[in-house]
């Protein structure tokens, strides 16, 4: 099924060539169904690029999905054109009175700095508060997931000797049957590319908290309320085959000292082109988010959304 976005987003072009059903506004507002509704906050500094990793994954869903994106009005990205966001985006101010099924934080290159010192930290925390009652489900990725885990419950991230660099085996928690990882294999492939860390040893500590899946290599992955209404992902499923090999060409032509992430290259090899261990759970994660927990519980009519 379609996912609704823009007329002309550069995303769009890109799907439309890798055989993504894409559907643009003129053609959208035809249908008379109620599209799930959802707001991507996207904190990365290439915000096409992540543009367009999410609406690959959103747009395998049952039902049409009309995306908007806002960016933070408390700091100017300086790797995206401005008349691309003025184009596209819109800021907080400007969507706060609406509603939404679904929400994503991306991740962000702040990690190493304390929470408090991110030029953005109030507003983000304004967002995760309003979020709790204009938006049914959200999904925080990466860095968003250490910010949401930090802000909601207090939970500390944790400085890492190394980089978590590659992409790892994970397996699902068999405590309680997983939603969010409905039809899985036992083991699956998360790429990740992060300097800190959540502990599951603080996550335990929190009975409003669900994990949800880890790693012996990697760690915690995934983590929920006993709701779903708040899910936090440590990795980045919606990666391109090639994003990890531009992030290690980027730091090697920064002189930095950096491993070749690991099971990434054949053979640990950079030379080599690098094989995707992740595709198919990725479309899976993020059809099953959209399901089971946007629409199949968010209420029709988004003006009854309470807080739990």
């Amino acid at each position: 099924m379609p996912i609704k976005i823009p007329d002309h987003l550069p995303a769009a072009g890109i799907l439309e060539q890798e055989n993504v059903f894409v559907m643009h506004d003129n053609r959208a507002y035809s249908q008379d169904i109620r599209p799930l509704r959802i707001l991507i906050l996207n904190l990365m500094p290439t915000k096409i690029v992540t543009e367009t990793q999410l609406l690959r994954l959103l747009s395998n869903s049952p039902l049409q999905v009309d995306v908007d994106f806002i960016y933070t009005a408390s700091y100017n990205p300086r790797n995206t054109p401005l008349d691309h966001l003025v184009k596209f985006y819109e800021t907080f101010d400007q969507v706060k009175e609406k509603r939404y099924d679904g929400m994503i934080i991306t991740g962000a290159p702040v990690e190493q700095m304390p929470f408090e010192d991110v030029a953005y930290w109030p507003e983000l925390c304004e967002i995760m508060e309003w979020s709790k009652t204009h938006v049914y489900s959200t999904m925080h990725i990466c860095w968003g997931a250490q910010a949401g885990l930090y802000h909601h419950y207090g939970i500390p991230k944790y400085d890492l000797d190394a980089k978590m660099f590659g992409v790892f085996p994970h397996f699902r928690s068999y405590t309680r049957p997983v939603k969010l990882f409905r039809g899985f294999d036992d083991i699956f492939y998360v790429p990740h590319s992060r300097h800190t860390e959540i502990r599951r040893s603080d996550i335990d500590k929190v009975p409003q908290l669900r994990l949800l899946s880890e790693s012996e290599i990697s760690g915690v992955y995934a983590v929920s309320d006993m709701k779903g209404r708040q899910i936090f992902l440590t990795g980045h499923s919606e990666y391109d085959p090639l994003t990890l090999k531009h992030e290690y060409d980027r730091d090697i032509e920064r002189g930095l000292d950096v491993d070749v992430p690991q099971n990434y290259f054949p053979n640990d090899n950079p030379q080599q082109p690098p094989q995707v261990l992740w595709r198919s759970s990725a479309y899976l994660l993020f059809a099953n988010w959209l399901n089971y927990y946007v629409y199949q519980e968010t209420p029709f009519d988004l003006a009854s959304l309470q807080q739990d």
